[in-house]
């Protein structure tokens, strides 16, 4: 009768399992535990010769109080043995039909194994390499121009001196902006294709094109002795993101009724004010790009080069919290999201904390910080820190922190990559979440949607026994919102002397639940003559 019916009884479904700990089987990524019905345990018992009376003694203690806890483990499951059940059904099978069983279960993980991976898929962030390429080519924010060979290669003064010992020395010399500098470069057989593709490696870690002299370990060596070995491209932007040498920009923070002030020129705040470099803002957030560009269009830029002084840029903080901001610059030199940053400056406040603890709300969990992050890389277009903290989104998914995700990804602000995630989790665990008390905060469309699932972690009987129970407490918490509010509270009141399950409508019960049993196997369901069925008929007609 369900959707996904399979044309074998109860076992061929792709939802298996239960939650029985010693006997359950679930079709699963080798994250979770597989286990095999009818797999019980076995202890063996090893020869060591000749023992002393009291040893044997411990060893046979030892033994037996393990075997007590498979006893009990086996009795406080017993409701739930689906392994017993399993082998009374497969008792009478041909064999023929047993492999055909074993061969629907081993497609059907295949199945599942690639939805997981098309769960997973996302579009590719740009990474630091491919900005840092995009940077070169585009000429961004330049300050100086190398000559080479009559030709100007427009470049970033900070890059080159964080990248080469030889440009860091060589432009030390020429500190005005937009210093034209002559190279004279030794290295015999060095033209202008050759020379950007040197130039190329120092913005990307990578030659930018195909030239048989790079393959000459002479060419190399001399290159090497002349301009220097510049580390891993991630080491230097770290050095680069540590030390802020030639930072041309600031950022400050400020809210509404302060942002006349701000951009006034007040600097009584620049020691709270965070250094960047604009090549590398602009070349890993369009919005901060449009923002230079269009103060390069106004002349607000010749200003601040004629004075000599870092571009300031005013962020709203009821946008952009102050806090987030350390994080935001360490992602954009290093494409990594660490968040304890946040927590490695107790004296940088925002205007987000001080609203906090008015409001006298608990420190954000770690999650929470990734979500309100995550909107602010949406707006500054800065794809690779939104991935990065729908990872740590990802990774922070568990029973406490299962419905405030699934609330947050459902909403259009959401992530929908993280949603899926959650829904995962979901599915995979959900024999654990039945029994819990997250269970009845969920909604009905994430249950549907669980339910659903060809591959849910849990049996038929056990999903209708808890969808019943579910609907139950929906009800329950209708007849509470229904009381009057004179009565709330008093000696007749609903709160105060509680509901029972006589006291539910049957009808109102069924309208509850109408939309989620239809999606139950209940022609799966063993055995046959089950209470949990009898339950369901009361319920609905099925």
């Amino acid at each position: 009768m369900g959707a996904n019916a399979s044309n074998y009884p109860h076992s061929c479904s792709p939802r298996v399992g239960g939650n029985s700990q010693a006997q359950q089987t679930f079709i699963g990524t080798s994250s979770y535990s597989q286990q095999g019905y009818g797999c019980e345990s076995k202890l063996y018992s090893l020869d060591h010769g000749h023992e002393k009376p009291q040893d044997k003694k411990k060893r046979t203690s030892g033994l037996a109080t393990l075997k007590k806890k498979f006893i009990k483990r086996r009795k406080s499951n017993r409701s739930a043995d689906h392994a017993k059940q399993m082998r009374e059904l497969l008792s009478g099978w041909d064999v023929r039909d047993v492999n055909a069983l074993v061969e629907e279960y081993e497609g059907t993980s295949a199945l599942k194994e690639l939805s997981l991976q098309a769960s997973l898929a996302r579009p590719e962030a740009r990474t630091l390499q491919k900005d840092m390429a995009d940077l070169y080519e585009y000429k961004y924010c330049t300050d100086v121009d190398l000559i080479f060979q009559e030709t100007c290669f427009p470049v970033h003064r900070a890059i080159l001196a964080a990248r080469c010992p030889f440009f860091k020395t060589l432009l030390s010399s020429s500190p005005e902006y937009g210093a034209e500098i002559i190279m004279d470069i030794n290295t015999a057989g060095i033209d202008m294709p050759m020379f950007s593709a040197l130039l190329h490696y120092l913005y990307t870690g990578e030659f930018g094109m195909e030239d048989s002299r790079f393959q000459n370990v002479d060419i190399l060596v001399q290159l090497s002795e002349e301009f220097g070995t510049p580390n891993s491209l991630d080491v230097d932007m770290r050095g680069l993101f540590d030390y802020m040498c030639y930072y041309d920009v600031v950022l400050s923070f400020s809210s509404d009724s302060e942002l006349v002030e701000a951009f006034g020129g007040n600097q009584n705040c620049l020691d709270e004010e965070l250094k960047a470099h604009k090549a590398i803002i602009s070349a890993r957030s369009p919005f901060f790009r449009n923002l230079l560009q269009r103060r390069i269009r106004t002349g607000e830029e010749i200003t601040d080069r004629t004075l000599r002084t870092p571009t300031r840029i005013i962020l709203d903080e009821s946008i952009i919290p102050k806090k987030y901001a350390k994080v935001i610059l360490h992602c954009m030199y290093t494409d990594v999201v660490d968040l304890s940053v946040l927590h490695c400056s107790p004296t940088v406040g925002s205007l987000s904390e001080v609203q906090a603890l008015v409001a006298g709300k608990p420190n954000m969990t770690r999650a929470e910080e990734a979500m309100e992050l995550y909107h602010i890389a949406l707006f500054l277009e800065f794809n690779m820190l939104a991935q990065g903290c729908e990872d740590i989104i990802a990774e922070n998914i568990s029973l406490d922190t299962l419905i405030a995700i699934l609330k947050w990804s459902s909403h259009p602000y959401g992530s929908k990559w993280v949603h899926r995630q959650a829904l995962h989790f979901l599915c995979e665990e959900f024999s654990q979440v039945m029994t819990s008390d997250v269970f009845y905060e969920l909604s009905k469309d994430h249950l549907l949607t669980a339910i659903q699932s060809d591959y849910l972690q849990a049996s038929e009987q056990d999903i209708l026994k808890y969808l019943i129970k579910w609907g139950e407490h929906q009800l329950m918490k209708r007849i509470a919102d229904r009381e009057p509010n004179l009565l709330s509270g008093t000696a007749h009141s609903v709160n105060r002397r509680g509901i029972k399950r006589r006291d539910l409508d049957i009808e109102e019960l069924r309208e509850i639940l109408s939309s989620l049993l239809p999606f139950v196997r209940i022609e799966h369901i063993l055995p046959i003559n089950s209470e949990v069925l009898s339950d369901a008929f009361l319920v609905s007609s099925l």
